[in-house]
């Protein structure tokens, strides 16, 4: 929340000075963590997962345009999500394409309306 108001200069300097160190210390612990850890087992997995992926996680750091999470996302999914497991038991194969097809017109709809972006071209800048 910190960061959500400042200019993309701002914001980019802020997680210079307050992210870069957190990460950078969280880094080093992850990798004396996973020297230390057995192989196999699902804490070594759990940290592998992590440090393979490390560049992608901190890559909102090393720029201030991008954002700290993926919330408008998520919120703009969930109900797909939830449609998808509240109708899994639609009680027929008719129902539940009729479900679907309903799901289809609701989840489109903003994006018929005038002046309306998709989430796609919204987050790309």
């Amino acid at each position: 929340m910190e960061g959500k108001h400042l200019t993309i200069e701002d914001r980019q300097q802020l997680r210079v000075e307050k992210s870069l160190p957190a990460l950078d210390a969280l880094h080093d612990w992850l990798i004396q963590t996973r020297m230390q850890t057995a192989n196999g087992g699902g804490s070594a997995k759990a940290l592998d997962y992590t440090l393979k992926r490390w560049s992608s996680l901190i890559r909102y750091a090393e720029s201030g345009h991008l954002p700290i999470d993926n919330n408008p996302v998520e919120n703009a999914i969930r109900p797909i999500a939830l449609g998808k497991k509240n109708w899994l038991f639609t009680g027929s194969e008719r129902a539940g394409q009729r479900a679907a097809a309903i799901q289809t017109l609701f989840g489109n709809r903003p994006a018929q309306q005038p002046g309306s972006v998709c989430l796609a071209q919204r987050y790309a800048h």
